[in-house]
């Protein structure tokens, strides 16, 4: 017996030991290449972070104990790295004024406006320009020296020569990690053009001037013992306001280019106590609980109906019944939402051909509201229709059948036994339903896209708070990543509430029925 065991240990150890050092070797490797850029950034706390995990991953799996925490520490990392790190970064952010115009740190808003007012020197170089996004995102210039054909990437760090394809007059066509901006997206973005500043020394930088661009000195320096930015041919001087992260002069005027600071619990008060904010803001969180609720209760009292119907012993054809009404939910949700977006149009829609109908679905809130509740509901019944009726089938006969002996029959016996019964083992369901809808941001930005908007209001009459936050932070003219995260952190705080008063609801009830 000690010579067999002895045989399997070996084998085992062989092969585990092949697995061992090559997973182990993949990590490494991939630790390394990850570091790199981390070194190269300065994020010490991120560098810190992965020598930890790659520290605790060595040591659980190099040694032959801690079985149980080889088979915990992937699932563990991961949820950290996709679940409690975004949470926390999230939060972090929700502290800052981060957005448009407080992207970078003070030394890099300073070198930008220092570089804004540079003036063309004679012999200074030109470039040919296009412009377009780096891989992480950033504004960035292309940029092609007319002396010498040379290609430059230029962004708010600075100069980079890169390799690139060109057109015909010269200009940067395609480049490596570089998305190339077409005339329409460059005519929309002029006003984010119109921000970047290239530096290339410390009083000198780029300056756009329609398709081309120059190298000159810039008539504006920075003084550290004021704190501040003079324009030498202005006369204009921009102080430093560090609490709110910009450059500013006596008349108020601000500079383009701030800079992220911490402003404590700004983004949150804001949306207790501003007014412009606070209506706006009440009005989409009634709608979204509405339309949440609204959402679970016609899916589940139609699917609840027809699985009641085709729960009937003996019924003829019911495979055929439970395949057709399933289809809404096999079927992409994206897609059927395109569809049914162009089934509400006010003019060549279905909706309003096939009920002789002149509703204006997108022009009107009351009509938008119930347009999207009726799509969704379409869609999501079948999903309440397959749990009702295999909780349904799993109801203990034996209390269905003591009610049929005491009288209890019909609509007393659903409203007494069933749907009692039911709840305790969906509610669990209905209330993950509901926290789908509550942030069901396809449902909205593929049906409607928040509309109806009043004119001169960003906040649309069937926006959900999560398409706001989207909103806040991509889809407006200016973008606030710091007020977005905040309102995802409410979203979290209110969702996390209910669902926990739900939750003990359900546990009382089950308390009652046991």
């Amino acid at each position: 017996m000690l010579e067999q065991r002895s045989r399997t240990a070996g084998s085992a150890t062989a092969a585990g030991l092949i697995i061992k050092i090559s997973v182990l070797a993949l990590v490494a490797g991939l630790a390394v290449w990850a570091a790199l850029p981390l070194i190269a950034a300065g994020a010490w706390w991120g560098l810190a972070l992965e020598a930890a995990a790659c520290g605790i991953v060595f040591y659980v799996y190099v040694q032959r104990r801690n079985i149980p925490l080889k088979y915990l520490i992937p699932g563990t990392l991961l949820l950290i790295a996709f679940q409690i790190l975004p949470v926390a970064m999230t939060i972090g952010t929700s502290f800052s004024n981060y957005g448009d115009g407080h992207r970078v740190d003070k030394d890099a808003a300073t070198e930008a406006i220092i570089a804004a007012g540079v003036q063309q020197t004679p012999g200074g170089k030109t470039y040919l320009v296009a412009v377009g996004d780096s891989a992480a995102g950033d504004l960035t210039l292309l940029l092609t020296d007319t002396a010498d054909g040379s290609t430059w990437a230029g962004d708010a760090e600075g100069l980079t020569e890169i390799d690139a394809e060109i057109d015909a007059t010269g200009r940067i066509t395609a480049a490596d990690g570089y998305t190339v901006w077409g005339l329409e997206e460059l005519n929309e973005r002029q006003d984010e053009l119109a921000t970047l500043a290239v530096p290339t020394g410390e009083e000198s930088g780029i300056k756009v001037q329609g398709l081309s661009a120059f190298e000159g000195t810039s008539t504006r320096s920075y003084d550290e013992g004021c704190d501040c930015i003079t324009d030498t041919a202005t006369g204009l001087v921009w102080t430093a306001d560090n609490e709110n992260g910009t450059f500013v002069t006596e008349d108020g005027e601000v500079a383009l280019v701030g800079w992220r600071v911490n402003i404590g619990v700004d983004n949150y008060t804001a949306i207790l106590t501003d007014p412009d904010i606070r209506g706006p803001f009440l009005g989409i969180f009634t709608w979204n609980l509405a339309f949440a609720a609204g959402s679970v209760l016609f899916t589940f009292a139609i699917g609840l109906g027809t699985a009641m119907a085709l729960n009937k012993p003996g019924m003829r054809g019911t495979r055929f019944y439970r395949t057709f009404m399933i289809l809404p939910y096999a079927m992409p949700s994206f897609a059927m939402l395109l569809v049914w977006a162009q089934m509400f149009n006010r003019d060549y829609g279905l909706i309003n051909d096939l009920f002789g109908l002149s509703v204006n679905w997108y022009g009107n809130d009351w009509a938008a509201k119930a347009m999207v509740l009726i799509a969704n509901t379409w869609l999501g019944w079948p999903y309440m229709f397959l749990i009702c009726l295999g909780a349904l089938q799993a109801l203990p006969s034996d209390s269905l059948e003591a009610a049929k002996i005491d009288g209890a029959t019909g609509v007393t016996a659903f409203r007494k036994i069933t749907l009692p019964l039911l709840l305790i083992a969906l509610t669990p369901l209905l209330i993950s339903s509901f926290a789908f809808n509550f942030n069901n941001f396809n449902a909205i930005e593929l049906l409607s896209g928040g509309a109806p908007f009043r004119a001169g209001d960003a906040v649309g009459g069937t926006d959900l708070l999560i398409t706001y936050a989207f909103r806040q932070a991509f889809g407006s003219s200016t973008s606030d990543y710091g007020f977005a995260s905040a309102i995802s952190v409410f979203i979290f705080l209110i969702v996390a509430t209910i669902s926990a008063v739900m939750f003990r609801t359900t546990r009382n009830q089950e308390d009652v029925y046991s």
